[in-house]
């Protein structure tokens, strides 16, 4: 199935530059922040330094399809890959907050480019029919390098030192090399237009907002919130490996009977995955193994699936000379939730507990739930 959407001419490649870009930027997710707790910082701190990484994103996110009109595919693509890999060598210079946040500011503007230009290209590579497909295999090239570098972060900080996972990080740049083999073959794809009907864009937004802002939480402070550094090892592998099986397989559900069927059933699991995670980590001195553990897969599952069905149905809601501006409204929704997750979360865990404020994030989750079912009540 995969296999079929790989002999796509240029999905190979479009590939290829999100598994480098991913690479670096799922390394530092949740190590930049312990770096930053290192240096001093607190919680609060050390969730704004995805926080930081985000807001960059989403604002560099709105200005992408200007600048695709404007200066076209190849510079705006092997900028994106750059930006988000070159600055992360310079996080062994200081554990400082300031510079940390320098950095983290850097690698967002890198970030919103490479989102927003690969989410918009498997759509213009591949034919709508086997779009769910498609996403599929752009989900795996995303969740791949997370699977492997987001779970095992802090355990090579812990044996190997920060300065791997900052090496780790510069890996973006190697993206650029398909990059430039990308840009020669997209002459034929055109940039997208001014206007885009961005009200039927506001539904798979919000909902995405919502998981992503569970899931970027739970990654962030994943490592702090739990006793132990093998169990938050395992806990984010769960979530990791999860999530990429479910993003990818339900891009074939989505092809034959559509998104609506398993978008509200995801975001329950969401409320109840999160209410796992909180209650697993009442006790900080003493993390429940098996609610934490089971949670982080619950949550997983629905972080994973509901990228997928959300991108289908951003697809769906336009016309093809939108799938730019439908691209660049998913990834804002995807990674304005991730750094909302971060900062909330932290500022909440600050003045109450870890337990709550994942407790709340999961309530903020299920309070998408009649978007959820809007859908489904239509003629």
């Amino acid at each position: 199935m995969s296999g079929s959407v790989l002999r796509v001419p240029g999905m190979a490649l479009l590939l290829a530059m999100t598994g480098l870009g991913f690479s670096g930027y799922a390394a530092l997710l949740p190590v930049a922040p312990l770096w930053a707790v290192h240096g001093g910082a607190g919680s609060v701190g050390s969730g704004l330094v995805n926080g930081v990484l985000m807001l960059l994103t989403v604002l560099t996110q709105l200005v992408v399809p200007g600048a695709l009109r404007r200066l076209g595919w190849g510079p705006v693509l092997v900028t994106g890959m750059l930006l988000l890999g070159l600055p992360s060598a310079l996080l062994g210079l200081s554990d400082a907050l300031g510079p940390v946040l320098a950095v983290s500011a850097l690698r967002g503007l890198g970030f919103g480019i490479v989102t927003v230009t690969g989410s918009a290209l498997v759509a213009e590579l591949v034919d709508p029919a086997r779009r769910g497909q498609a996403i599929g295999a752009y989900g795996l090239a995303i969740a791949g390098p997370q699977v492997l570098f987001l779970s095992a972060g802090p355990w090579i900080v812990d044996r190997l030192g920060f300065g791997v996972v900052f090496a780790l990080g510069v890996l973006p740049a190697l993206g650029t090399f398909p990059a430039l083999a990308l840009a020669r073959m997209l002459d034929h794809v055109p940039a997208p237009p001014e206007r885009a009907p961005y009200g039927r864009l506001l539904r798979p937004m919000v909902l995405l907002l919502a998981v992503t802002l569970a899931g970027g939480a739970l990654i962030t402070f994943m490592a702090q919130m739990s006793s132990s550094a093998l169990l938050s090892t395992l806990a984010l592998l769960l979530l990791t490996v999860s999530a990429a099986l479910a993003r990818w397989r339900v891009g074939a559900l989505a092809d034959r009977s559509g998104p609506d069927t398993y978008i509200w059933p995801l975001v329950v699991l969401t409320a109840v995955g999160m209410a796992l995670v909180a209650w697993a980590v009442r006790d900080p001195a003493a993390t429940d193994a098996v609610a934490l553990l089971l949670g982080a897969t619950v949550v997983g599952v629905s972080y994973g699936g509901l990228q997928n069905l959300t991108l289908v149905v951003a697809f769906e809601s336009v016309r093809r000379p939108h799938y730019g501006s439908a691209s660049a409204v998913w990834n804002i929704g995807f990674d304005a939730g991730t750094g909302l997750g971060s900062v909330l979360v932290g500022a909440l865990a600050t003045g109450a507990s870890f337990s709550g404020a994942v407790l709340a994030g999961g309530l903020l989750s299920l309070l998408t739930l009649p978007l959820a079912l809007r859908a489904r009540r239509r003629p």
